[in-house]
């Protein structure tokens, strides 16, 4: 309906509200005949006539009477929206689609989610964990836990923390090799090579200034971090993986760090990206501000 059409419906409405032209013309602010002509017109759209007019009073017509509680009902239906709307921005609530990358969300956000939806109880829920890109607007997610660069510009993204990485070895295979003092000492074997890392097959490492690009050899590679981790923890090489990745592994010793001198200058950063930050629903906003609590620092760091 447009605002003409609008503007004839009110004052329709406003004669069978009030009783007359003139007094609908005063209830809207404008005078009786252009009262009488906006319903004229709408009789005209319609085909029917809504009022029945004689010199002392107007009444509605049965089709004005089915048509008014026709546009009630509609008005009440809109109302309703426009209430439903309004507590979205303000009460997190609904259905609330959330994409994360597979082997992170599986370790450190998705073991938590039951703290968030304890406390938002009137939002449900729904997670995709893959580490393929996803197009947040076209597949219709809320918002998206993200590691690495942010290439979308229609994104919004709020940084969370960085992500360190670091070289590190099972206890048996560093016991069976010479030390490894230095990133060249990492030519003379075989190490764990994980394909999707941006420079593979190339590590970057400096100390204090100094600069060291070791292209590595593999007798295994993959794409996955989890059987990077596992292949690792079998005794297969050495292998450049994320903190968050290895933390638990070097907790209980089951993989030594390497080189724990150097720092390895391919590092990432962890953020959360949606749409828009304009007019954003209350549950997407709730799940920003609760990532943001449970990234304020590094859970897999103790402290």
């Amino acid at each position: 309906m447009d605002s003409v059409q609008t503007d004839e419906t009110n004052a329709f409405l406003a004669v069978l509200e009030t009783g007359s032209y003139t007094a609908a013309g005063r209830k809207i602010g404008r005078d009786g005949s252009v009262i009488s002509r906006r319903v004229a017109a709408l009789e005209t759209r319609l085909g029917i006539r809504l009022l029945e007019r004689t010199t002392r009073r107007v009444s509605a017509t049965d089709a004005g009477l089915r048509y008014r509680e026709r546009v009630r009902e509609a008005m009440s239906i809109l109302r309703s929206a426009e209430d439903e709307a309004r507590s979205m921005a303000t009460t997190p609530a609904g259905l609330l689609r959330v994409s994360l990358p597979a082997g992170f969300g599986r370790k450190w956000i998705v073991p938590r989610l039951p703290e968030f939806l304890a406390r938002y109880p009137a939002i449900e829920l729904e997670c995709s964990l893959t580490d393929r890109y996803v197009d947040l607007i076209a597949e219709r997610y809320d918002l998206g836990v993200r590691i690495g660069k942010l290439e979308d510009n229609r994104l919004v993204a709020k940084s969370l923390l960085r992500l360190d990485r670091l070289l590190c070895a099972s206890p048996a295979w560093l016991d069976a090799h010479a030390p490894i003092a230095h990133p060249r000492d990492l030519l003379r074997y075989p190490v764990i090579g994980f394909t999707a890392l941006s420079t593979y097959p190339v590590w970057h490492l400096s100390r204090r200034g100094e600069h060291q690009a070791v292209r590595i050899h593999t007798r295994f590679a993959t794409d996955d971090v989890e059987a990077a981790i596992h292949a690792a923890v079998s005794g297969l090489g050495v292998m450049l993986g994320a903190d968050w990745l290895v933390a638990r592994e070097l907790q209980d010793g089951s993989l030594v760090q390497v080189l724990p001198g150097w720092a390895v200058s391919d590092n990432d950063k962890l953020s959360v990206v949606r749409a828009s930050r304009r007019h954003e629903p209350a549950k997407t906003r709730a799940f920003v501000d609760w990532i943001g609590e449970l990234f304020a620092q590094p859970p897999w760091i103790s402290p």
